[in-house]
């Protein structure tokens, strides 16, 4: 697994935390996907969430600025739809805590 997909599979795990994904948080992951160059089979690997327990050790290895822009990115996705659910910020603390940002 790439750090991009792992990338894309951390932001689908925040976008479920509340049980479902806007049309406006769809968007967002396609688009993310598009930009990181995810190739169709990535994709669908991601939509389907295959890979989530590896994804967060992928990410912890990259550098803290690194780290500290892919929690950037999951708050702009959480908020892609106009709302920050407790159930999506709760998920963008665990991969927090997950990735040894305080």
């Amino acid at each position: 697994m790439t750090s991009n997909v792992a990338k894309c599979l951390l932001v689908s795990k925040v976008l479920v935390a509340d049980g479902m994904m806007s049309d406006d948080e769809r968007a967002f992951l396609g688009g993310l996907m598009t930009k990181l160059g995810l190739d169709p089979e990535e994709r669908r690997g991601v939509i389907d969430l295959e890979g989530w327990d590896e994804a967060e050790p992928i990410v912890a290895a990259l550098t803290v600025d690194e780290k500290l822009a892919i929690v950037e990115l999951l708050v702009d996705a959480a908020s892609a739809d106009g709302h920050l659910s407790p159930n999506e910020l709760a998920a963008i603390q665990r991969v927090e805590a997950a990735l040894g940002i305080p």
